[in-house]
Order: C-alpha cells, then structure tokens, then sequence
C-alpha cells in the first residue's frame, strides 16, 4: 500500500504561483512513476503532469506547458507541481497518484491522494 497526502493547495489571484506537495508513505516510492491530476466541478479527472520514477522524463498537458514544472525528490518520498501564471481555468481539486507501470491516463494508477483544492481568482 501507498498513502498520499496532497498539500499546498488555495485561493490565489490569477498570475500567482502555487506549489503543491505529496508526501508518499508505504511501499518504495521511487518505484512508482508519480503523476498530478485535476477536476474541476462537472468535469472529468484530467492528467495535469506526471513524471518517471527517477524524475528524468516528465509529460505535461498542453494547457499546462511551459507554465507548470513536475519534479521529485525520492529521499523525501514528495512530488511537487510548480504552478505558474495561474490562469481561472486551473481552477480544479488537484490529486496526486502512484502508478506502478505506464502513468499516461487515470486508469493506470494505484494509488490516490485525497485531493487538495485550488481556486485562481480574477
């Protein structure tokens, strides 16, 4: 088993930045591929980021790119999503997951954080 415990999240004006953490407890955390995922009232879970398990290769949405930065620290147990220039539509609870192979769709993943709510405002 894997816990993730998702933190960081807010109300932020939009412009701002935010970081979010997950701080995994449980199995090796360095063997799972780590990935950020959003929903937003009414809409489905999308795929934000997500990264391997030694962090070199990372994949990103296209509405995120160049604005959001995934990364890890694999002696923390902890996944970070750097969110920059936030935009209203960021506007989503934000989960973290563990997956243990591919990690492109939320079918792939094993474990769920809880969940941690941004709100960009104008």
């Amino acid at each position: 088993q894997v816990q993730l415990v998702e933190s960081g999240g807010g109300l932020v004006q939009a412009g701002d930045s935010l970081t979010l953490s997950c701080t995994a407890s449980g199995r090796s955390f360095s063997t799972y591929a780590m990935g950020w995922f959003r929903q937003a009232p009414g809409k489905e879970r999308e795929i934000v980021a997500a990264v391997t398990r030694s962090g070199g290769s990372t994949y990103y949405r296209n509405s995120v790119k160049g604005r959001f930065t995934i990364s890890r620290d694999n002696a923390r147990n902890t996944v970070y999503l750097q969110m920059n220039s936030l935009k209203l539509e960021d506007t989503a609870v934000y989960y973290c997951a563990a997956a243990a192979g591919r990690y492109y769709y939320a079918g792939d993943y094993d474990y769920w954080g809880q969940g941690t709510q941004v709100t960009v405002s104008s």
